[in-house]
């Protein structure tokens, strides 16, 4: 079958995206652009022609708010962008989803790109300044502006995966010199257990997957590395603060916790000196740890019903910082992730965040680093599209703004749900008997 390509505009009154756009690059670099266009560019593969005109005008453009193109309309300049491979396109895939509706047939292929038309006398620097502000490298790249064949990719088999050879007898030098140029996550420290354990225990160099697999769980996403790095020195200037540390080292003195001194255990030493005491009655207690579920009594038509109400957090300060949108989107998915797969329903939610000044000129932008701009504006984008398409409230939204996040970026979603207590029910997997095959 053939690729079918249609190009969706919004009418004027409804192109607030493209205005937006318009304005924010005037703002941002000062080029004297007349004008942009902001069009949606869709190619299909796998539908015949009948079924392409009916999906024109039902699935990839609202007639009443859309303008559709066959061919691309002319510009000053034009800049295509498209996702990354790998990268989930939600516009491509709602349109295969609805098509398979529509068809009741095979899911077909659809791929979608941006494509901003630019009015105006604009210098190839310019241009260049503006492609670099338009495109996350991280998420996305330029796209072709040509037909193609098929939306099939071919990808050429890898050889053998690449051994990294002297790795275990490498010094500080030259492992610091590898961070930076494979672009890792874990630092001088991190490396150099790595290098102790291959070097020990595996007693071989170790190959670049299994690197890079070390480096995406240790990245503070995964294992949380600021929250668990270990405290070895504390030394503290203000004295209610000392107070505070001095009462965390007695309560864990208390409780017998042999655990190295982090963040994480500073956070939580609460409800451990509570437990201990017997005073955190109305805990609900399970060998789960990833979220907190609290035991109340809910009054229901006169009388009272057990109930468990749950919270829940997820931090995303460097997914949010490196990819804005996604990151924020999925810190409030994670939050909203774990109640509901208890079966509660989740009610409220709450965003807070740290930012550095986003009003500061772009060419302050730290090298390696997205403008604080666009972080923040993207990053709310993010985090209010993944709310609003399942309808869930934000009571509560603070952003900080701090010098200091210009370094490290805080996003933090959090969100409260309920389920009657009798609803929940725990097992524990069985071991499988050996021979047993599913």
């Amino acid at each position: 079958m053939s690729v079918f390509r249609i190009y969706v505009e919004k009418k004027e009154g409804f192109a607030v995206e493209a205005q937006k756009a318009l304005q924010n690059i005037k703002d941002t670099f000062r080029i004297p652009l007349k004008g942009l266009r902001l069009l949606n560019r869709y190619d299909v593969e796998g539908i015949d022609e009948q079924t392409f005109e009916s999906a024109a005008k039902t699935i990839f453009s609202e007639p009443a708010v859309d303008v559709t193109f066959p061919s691309l309309p002319k510009a000053d300049r034009i800049l295509a962008v498209e996702y990354l491979p790998g990268q989930f396109d939600q516009r491509a895939d709602s349109c295969e989803q609805c098509i398979q509706i529509m068809t009741q047939k095979e899911r077909p292929k659809v791929k979608n790109a941006r494509i901003y038309l630019l009015e105006g006398d604009i210098t190839d620097e310019e241009f260049a300044r503006i492609k670099h502000h338009l495109i996350n490298p991280v998420e996305a790249r330029e796209a072709s502006l040509e037909t193609v064949d098929t939306l099939n990719t071919e990808y050429d088999v890898p050889p053998d995966v690449a051994v990294l050879e002297g790795f275990i007898q490498k010094d500080k030098a030259a492992l610091s010199d590898m961070i930076a140029s494979y672009g890792l996550a874990m630092d001088l420290d991190d490396i150099l257990f790595c290098q102790q354990y291959f070097k020990n225990d595996e007693k071989r160099d170790p190959t670049l997957t299994e690197l890079r697999m070390i480096d995406t769980y240790w990245s503070d996403h995964c294992r949380h590395t600021t929250f668990s790095t270990i405290i070895d020195h504390v030394s503290i200037d203000d004295p209610s603060i000392q107070k505070s540390f001095e009462q965390y080292l007695s309560e864990k003195g208390k409780i017998g916790s042999k655990k190295p001194m982090t963040l994480m255990d500073i956070a939580t030493i609460g409800p451990k000196a509570l437990k201990n005491a017997g005073l955190l009655t109305e805990l609900d207690e399970s060998e789960e740890i990833n979220a907190c579920s609290v035991k109340v009594k809910v009054d229901v038509d006169g009388s009272d019903e057990d109930w468990l109400l749950m919270f829940k957090n997820e931090t995303h300060n460097h997914p949010t910082e490196i990819e804005p949108f996604g990151g924020a989107a999925t810190c409030l998915g994670g939050a909203i992730r774990d109640p509901l797969s208890g079966r509660s329903y989740v009610y409220q939610a709450m965003r807070v965040t740290g930012a550095a000044d986003p009003t500061r000129p772009v060419e302050e932008t730290l090298e390696g680093k997205l403008p604080q701009k666009k972080i923040v504006t993207t990053a709310a984008h993010g985090y209010s599209s993944y709310g609003n398409q399942i309808g869930l409230a934000t009571g509560e939204v603070t952003e900080i703004y701090h010098p200091n996040y210009v370094a490290k970026r805080l996003e933090i979603g959090a969100v409260i749900g309920a389920a009657p207590a009798q609803n929940v029910v725990r097992f524990v997997p069985d071991p499988q008997p050996l021979g047993y095959i599913i």
